[in-house]
């Protein structure tokens, strides 16, 4: 008889472990929609992508897939797309604080360095 997932997951793992599991599938799908849909709403093709990156189809598809990358790559593949990518942090008690230089090939010089 044939066992399903399901089955082989409760004698493999623990309930917790099972959850941690599904919640991290779960942030891997939406992450993977969240940049697919991106370029879709934006009507371009992974080829049509791939093309103004200098890459080959398979790349984009990877990189829409992935769940950790380089904020420099996600910043070349949303400026690809006509866009600017903003990092902010945000806390409950504060503003958001909008970090500069992340991902990007120079760091802007920092202005309190110019004080004399």
């Amino acid at each position: 008889m044939a066992k399903t997932a399901d089955d082989v997951f409760r004698k493999a793992m623990s309930p917790r472990a099972r959850a941690a599991a599904d919640r991290r599938g779960k942030e891997l799908i939406a992450e993977y929609g969240t940049l697919q849909q991106l370029r879709k709403a934006r009507q371009l093709t992974q080829t049509q992508l791939a093309h103004i990156l200098g890459k080959d189809q398979v790349a984009i598809s990877q990189i829409e897939r992935r769940a950790d990358m380089l904020l420099s790559t996600l910043r070349a593949y949303v400026e690809a797309m006509g866009g600017q990518l903003s990092l902010v942090v945000q806390f409950k008690d504060q503003n958001p604080v909008h970090l500069l230089g992340f991902g990007e090939d120079q760091i802007p010089d920092d202005p309190r360095s110019n004080r004399n």
